[in-house]
């Protein structure tokens, strides 16, 4: 790793960093050094007025040739490992941003994040503080903790890219088989064999289990290595190893025996797809109890009941045909055909608003389905679509009707849509809008300006200063112009990078302020620059950064300021200040 090869470097000089480093109180980012080093050459008189702001809590070593590295660093480095998938300088985060956080605290915030639904944007800033090559926090918290927040997070996030990656990246490390788990079973139940036994070739080492080690004995037959695929048989037999069906699917499979018990194991999705393999004429009946991971099995493999041959009459079976769209393994248009072949009299589809309440949550969806296809105007369908909409997500299956229902809302003519609908309509359009929406500069308004083409590298600091001096002496001409909370971000955040603007125009933002909690400023003073970005994912929760108060964003971001964390931040602003049209 990076860390090991600046260690090896600088042991020579150990003795020499070691009494330089006695008299420095400050915790040292060794891996954010040189970082913006262009910026700091161009800016260094108002970086210094900065200063101030920012000692308490930045732990990087600017325009620095040497590392200094204590005795206690050193030993703490031989003691510690770090696992995560990010370096610290990728996001500007610091290889200590654990340290002056307490455990009691992190556990305590981290149980309230893994309650909420967080947006994409949230996921996005949780990803980078949790999986971040870090040391662990020093107080009420281990170093198996702190690897079990990060496991925890990444199967209830179930990014299987990013499960890799972690694999992949600390494959030297003992991965906990849990994690192991639900990568291999979320492969194989979307019949990615291939990929599932491939992280196999990625792993050097793993704690021992069970169920892995079965995986790996199957995957070793399926890529017609039996020799192997024995051979590793035989050494978990040697160690206690004893599951009668595993090894008489074995058994069959390796060609042993003629013949294969043809009962089906639900007890784990291996047991259940060598059930599949082995058997003839595989049929299985699923229930409102079927699980989740199964019904994904059984439609990645075609094994689904055909919706045309379904009982309508078995109110159980609809509500887990109902429950299984809702996860995503029947097509939504499929069951929405499941809801015509319903009988309903004419009074009740005359009457479908107020006859559906009088019946169970299937049969009212199914209703009101139908009455959507017999009505004719524009308002009639939008509340009978409305109606149906809330029915699926009284029942928590709002998945089940969300592809299908911005399908049917985009063969509206917006101009018909009535006025008290407008909302549902554009709330469930809104993505499909924005995604062709394109980005567009108006120079006229300092937060939509050409000036957001520093945020994304794209103007030099001379540039941006140049631009800026010119928009502020327009707009001071402007008496009719007003600073919105996007501009004072926007200015303050270049002022932090250290560009310039004349002290005539200062004054513009002696009148403004973030309003940043009184907890997060304690962090910030603290140093606690981990737990200051667990607190933003817990405040950006389930929404999108996109439908925060322009007061929120401005909080967020100057917090983002003074911690030093321009990556995040730049990504933040480019996502919610240019003008879409």
């Amino acid at each position: 790793m990076q860390i090991l090869r600046l260690l090896n470097k600088k042991f020579t000089i150990f003795f020499f960093l070691f009494f330089t480093a006695a008299f420095s109180n400050e915790p040292v980012d060794i891996w954010n050094i040189d970082k913006k080093k262009n910026k700091n050459e161009n800016s260094d008189n108002n970086r210094l007025n900065n200063e101030n702001k920012k000692n308490s809590i930045s732990t990087d070593i600017k325009n620095e040739t040497i590392i200094p590295i204590t005795e206690e660093n050193n030993l703490n480095l031989k003691k510690d490992y770090l696992v995560g998938i990010y370096d610290p300088s990728d996001n500007d985060l610091s290889i200590n941003m654990w340290e002056f956080s307490d455990g009691e605290k992190i556990s305590k915030i981290i149980k309230k994040i893994k309650k909420l639904n967080l947006s994409e944007d949230a996921k996005e800033i949780y990803n980078y503080v949790i999986l971040t090559n870090s040391f662990p926090p020093k107080k009420n918290f281990s170093k198996e903790k702190f690897l079990e927040i990060k496991i925890d997070w990444l199967i209830q996030n179930g990014d299987l890219e990013l499960i890799k990656d972690f694999v992949i990246k600390n494959k030297k490390e003992k991965i906990d088989p849990r994690l192991l788990k639900y990568y291999l079973d979320q492969n194989l139940s979307m019949a990615d064999l291939e990929n599932a036994c491939k992280l196999f070739s990625f792993l050097e080492s793993y704690s021992d289990d069970d169920y892995v080690s079965k995986y790996k004995i199957y995957c070793l037959i399926n890529e017609k290595k039996n020799e192997l695929a024995q051979l590793q048989f035989d050494l978990i037999k040697e160690t206690g190893f004893k599951d009668i069906f595993f090894e008489e699917k074995f058994n069959f499979i390796m060609g042993y025996s003629e013949k294969s018990d043809s009962k089906i194991s639900e007890k784990n999705l291996l047991d259940f797809h060598l059930s599949h393999l082995t058997s003839n004429d595989f049929k299985y009946l699923t229930n409102e109890n079927t699980d989740k991971i199964i019904w994904r099995y059984l439609s990645s493999f075609n094994l689904l009941e055909n919706l045309n041959e379904i009982d309508i009459e078995d109110p159980e079976k609809i509500i887990s045909i109902e429950k299984a769209t809702n996860n995503g393994n029947y097509l939504e248009k499929d069951l929405l055909n499941l809801y015509t072949r319903y009988r309903f009299s004419i009074n009740q589809l005359i009457t479908v608003l107020e006859s559906y309440k009088m019946l169970s949550g299937h049969e009212s969806r199914a209703l009101l389905y139908q009455g959507f296809l017999i009505s004719k105007d524009t308002k009639s369908k939008i509340e009978l679509l409305k109606t149906l909409k809330e029915q699926f997500d009284k029942d928590d299956i709002g998945d089940a009707f969300n592809n299908e229902l911005v399908r049917i809302l985009e063969e509206f003519d917006e101009k018909e849509i009535p006025s008290n609908y407008s909302d549902f309509y554009n709330y469930y359009l809104a993505d499909k809008k924005n995604s062709n929406k394109k980005i567009k500069f108006n120079n006229k308004i300092i937060h939509q300006s050409k000036l957001l083409n520093y945020f994304s590298d794209d103007m030099d600091i001379e540039k941006v200063e140049k631009e800026l001096e010119k928009k502020l002496k327009k707009i001071k001409k402007n008496k009719k112009y007003y600073f919105s909370t996007k501009d004072i971000i926007l200015i303050e955040s270049l002022i932090y990078d250290g560009i310039k603007i004349s002290d005539k125009y200062s004054s513009i933002l002696e009148l403004y302020n973030s309003n940043i909690p009184t907890d997060i400023e304690v962090m910030i003073n603290d140093g606690e620059m981990a737990m200051i970005l667990l607190r933003l994912v817990e405040i950006i929760g389930e929404d999108d950064l996109n439908n925060l108060g322009s007061e929120s964003l401005y909080f967020i971001l100057s917090t983002l300021n003074k911690l030093n964390i321009d990556k995040i931040r730049n990504n933040i602003i480019l996502k919610t200040f240019p003008l879409k049209v």
